[in-house]
């Protein structure tokens, strides 16, 4: 399963929500890169919903599989492991990675029990992935090799073009003295093949090392 994550860089968000026997659980899932991000990102929900009692909590940083992941879940007094952990299992369960999802829970007056309760706040997650989904709002988050193309500004947007419709993954471009493309590949062989063949032999890439970038499913 790949890893997955929003779209749009930090702060991007998506939301949705469900009702359960009148009590109302609005999810945001927010993209993040640090648990300072995380916990101002829970803040903005505690202000936003003032008038909530519950702002339960989860998020993974980090690709999967790699002993630096971080994970974390809060159930903000509900009932211990009835919000946060089943919360965390839903972003796992998908493939979520650099996300938090904060559930905001206005209560409707009649008790769900601890099983409701898991199922209402895993359910909320996953209708906001699914959401999120639906929207064209997740990208895929691969360790790709990072690489930089100096060109001279008369070529460089016929150059770029060309890389784009060989499928080459250009994550941005800086215009100084010349024009310098930053290119994200998995494959540094195919890629000095396609560069010497759209500049005719005439530039040279120059590697920087491994990143993990987001890449558009394929």
């Amino acid at each position: 399963m790949s890893d997955l994550t929003l779209r749009g860089g930090l702060g991007s968000h998506v939301e949705a929500e469900i009702d359960v026997k009148r009590s109302r659980f609005l999810c945001s899932l927010v993209r993040i890169d640090t648990e300072d991000a995380a916990r101002a990102a829970i803040d903005e929900a505690r202000k936003k919903h003032w008038g909530a009692r519950h702002h339960c909590s989860a998020f993974v940083i980090g690709p999967w599989g790699t002993p630096d992941q971080v994970r974390r879940s809060n159930d903000d007094g509900e009932p211990s492991g009835t919000a946060g952990r089943p919360m965390l299992e839903a972003l796992s369960g998908r493939g979520l990675v650099d996300c938090l999802a904060v559930v905001t829970r206005y209560f409707g007056g009649t008790l769900l029990g601890a099983g409701g309760l898991v199922r209402a706040y895993s359910d909320a997650v996953t209708t906001t992935i699914d959401r999120a989904q639906s929207l064209g709002a997740l990208v895929e988050r691969e360790r790709r090799e990072l690489f930089t193309l100096t060109l001279p500004h008369t070529d460089a947007g016929r150059i770029e073009a060309e890389l784009r419709q060989r499928g080459v993954l250009i994550l941005g471009t800086d215009y100084g003295q010349d024009a310098v493309l930053h290119i994200a590949d998995d494959d540094a062989e195919r890629l000095a093949a396609i560069v010497a063949h759209v500049t005719a032999g005439s530039e040279h890439l120059e590697s920087l090392g491994h990143e993990w970038v987001d890449v558009e499913p394929a």
